[in-house]
């Protein structure tokens, strides 16, 4: 039984030149950047490599570039690290209920240490309302972080737009969770007006465990970490090399291909939401026409997200729910649920995400087992 992958919004499988590279870093190239020998100085040549190649796919300065763990710690370093060297401009933070839970939830905490937190909501299309962001602005507020592409929808919200509204707003930086644009569009923090951002590797074929933080020039954040100094004081910690030289070389085959790969994976989507509109009933397309080209999000009436997509497993297709559920508590997507959807469009929920490998062939076989799969599912649950 052939595996058909459709989870790359949640990881991506690396690159061959990826793996390659890592395992040359690994086996002979394994100093320590921070030693002053020459097996340090050649894997603090290696990151600077990495760090250049990265920058110049962000249009930024190697400076700019913070390596950190993950999205997770960028997003987290950008969040904490803002709101404490900052406190002193105030302590209204804006963000939205659509945000990643790594997002999400460090608001949260802020918010249970003082901080005020004005959470936008997202409209019927996936994304927030420029003119409610601008209505929330205050003199005090400190930080405003926005995702770019939704990871469950990939609803775009509009970076730009608020980016030229925060320009003239000295007091207040711009943070923006880029981890699922980045790689298939462009992504320009200079050009939106944007402070902060965030990246990751293993969302664009590259290895897990490595992201990055762009902080603008003459920006401080305060460290989450204390130690040994590295990533110029603002991330102590050894530096995993072989994952950021893996980044590197992800971002530079993901920039030669992103043209061609968004353009055909724009195609399979429209493909994909034309063929379950016009062949399963009772499905919802809760992606939006504006949307990033990788994801579609469906939901099937009758239906639970958490069982179809066990279902389809075990017919070699591989992709997530856009909800969980436990046979105790319904717990609902907190993004579908801020777009207003109706509580059996909420349960029936799945995530289908592309990549640039996948082909017509995977899609046509996918769209088969997934309607044959949903009416026995529908069946069953009558009975």
């Amino acid at each position: 039984m052939k595996e058909i992958y459709l989870d790359n919004s949640a990881t991506t499988k690396p690159y061959p030149e990826v793996v390659a590279a890592m395992v040359e870093m690994l086996e002979n190239n394994y100093g320590n950047p921070s030693s002053l020998h020459r097996k340090g100085l050649l894997a603090e040549k290696e990151i600077d490599k990495a760090r250049e190649r990265i920058a110049k796919a962000l249009g930024v300065k190697k400076a700019e570039l913070i390596f950190t763990s993950g999205g997770t710690e960028a997003n987290q370093l950008a969040i904490f690290g803002a709101a404490e060297q900052y406190a002193s401009r105030g302590k209204h933070i804006i963000t939205t209920g659509i945000e990643h839970p790594c997002v999400y939830e460090a608001v949260e905490q802020l918010e249970a240490r003082g901080y005020r937190v004005t959470f936008l909501q997202a409209g019927a299309g996936g994304a927030i309302s420029v003119d409610d962001l601008i209505g929330a602005w205050r003199e005090d507020t400190i930080l405003v972080s926005v995702m770019m592409v939704n990871n469950e929808t990939g609803a775009i919200q509009p970076i730009g737009e608020i980016g030229a509204f925060l320009r003239d707003k000295h007091k207040t930086l711009f943070h923006v969770d880029a981890v699922q644009a980045f790689g298939k569009m462009q992504v320009k923090p200079k050009e939106a007006g944007i402070d902060l951002l965030t990246i990751s590797a293993h969302k664009i074929h590259g290895p897990k465990g490595v992201g990055a933080l762009y902080v603008r020039e003459g920006l401080k954040v305060a460290p989450l970490f204390y130690g040994g100094g590295q990533e110029r004081g603002v991330r102590s910690g050894t530096e995993n090399v072989p994952g950021i030289v893996g980044f590197g070389i992800a971002v530079e085959v993901a920039m030669k291909e992103m043209a061609q790969a968004s353009l055909k994976m724009g195609e399979l989507r429209d493909l994909i939401i034309e063929q379950i509109e016009s062949t399963i009933p009772d499905a919802r397309i809760n992606t939006p026409q504006a949307a990033a080209p990788h994801v579609i999000n469906v939901s099937f009436t009758g239906v639970r997200g958490e069982v179809l997509i066990h279902s389809l497993e075990t017919q070699g297709v591989i992709v997530s729910t856009g909800s969980a559920c436990s046979s105790k508590k319904k717990i609902y997507s907190r993004v579908l649920a801020s777009m207003g959807l109706a509580e059996k469009h909420l349960e029936g929920a799945i995530r289908i995400s592309l990549q640039a490998a996948t082909t017509q062939e995977d899609v046509e076989a996918m769209l088969q087992i997934l309607k044959t799969t949903v009416e026995e599912l529908r069946l069953f649950s009558r009975r």
